[in-house]
């Protein structure tokens, strides 16, 4: 499993964990990401509304995702919530888990070219990359996309072995929004208000990293998609582009709104 330079994790974090005793005020679980240190789920946490038997929400060796609710290194605990976890927070640290675990693969990779440990690799480079990218995967897509983002952070010959493998490992992220703009004009030349509206707001937006789509629904929704390298540029990308629409438009007269897909 991945680890951290940190002994304990913040207040906040959402960390993988493992159940190992489910019992009738909760469940005790291991921090994997942090050397097995064990946290507790209070009853309370485990799930919104009344729960009448634990054990249909959560169960021995059952991996979940929880958030820090607080720690307290000198009990050696750490508090965890389940129920405070959302959805889309649990699918996205499922999938960093997987994803950091290829990249720690690459590192460990890395080290034996270099006839070093994993244990090595993060003292001298691991731990620098994740201080600064955020995770081990991150840090591979940078080297990914460019050979001189690692330079500087340790011995050249780690930064030439990890670049190498990321670039030949790594995809460059593509990630994908899309919404619904609903807009409309009584002015006789409305049709040609609304269609000016939409193209200068996708050139406005859109270059060489992101990716702006248009797509006609029905009278008066039409439908964006956005794509871009990271979840964050495809967001604001479509804020903007929506925005330069709907201020178009409400400007000749129109009237124009925005809804997010399902």
């Amino acid at each position: 499993m991945v680890r951290y330079r940190s002994e304990w994790p913040a207040v906040g974090e959402l960390v993988m964990c493992t159940v190992t005793k489910v019992f009738p005020q909760g469940a005790f679980v291991t921090l994997d990401e942090y050397g097995g240190k064990e946290g507790m789920v209070h009853l309370s946490e485990v799930a919104s509304g009344w729960i009448k038997n634990i054990r249909d929400h959560v169960r021995e060796n059952q991996k979940v995702v929880c958030k820090v609710l607080a720690v307290d290194p000198a009990r050696q605990h750490v508090d965890l919530s389940i129920r405070r976890v959302k959805d889309s927070e649990r699918r996205w640290k499922a999938q960093r888990v997987k994803l950091n675990q290829r990249a720690e693969k690459l590192l460990e990779l890395a080290a034996s070219r270099l006839g070093k440990t994993l244990d090595q690799a993060y003292e001298e480079i691991g731990f620098k990359l994740q201080e600064k990218f955020g995770d081990l995967h991150s840090a591979m897509e940078a080297a990914a996309r460019d050979s001189n983002s690692l330079v500087g952070l340790a011995d050249d010959s780690w930064v030439k072995a990890i670049t190498e493998l990321a670039k030949a490992s790594i995809q460059s992220p593509s990630y994908k929004v899309s919404g619904y703009v609903i807009l409309s004009s009584l002015a006789p030349n409305g049709v040609e208000i609304i269609k000016s509206a939409m193209i200068n707001a996708r050139d406005s937006v859109r270059d060489e990293n992101t990716n702006v789509d248009l797509y006609y629904v029905g009278a008066p929704r039409y439908r964006i998609e956005v794509t871009a390298p990271s979840y964050k540029a495809a967001e604001s990308a479509m804020q903007r582009a929506v925005e330069l629409m709907i201020e178009a438009v409400t400007k000749a007269g129109g009237r124009g709104e925005f809804q997010r897909a399902d």
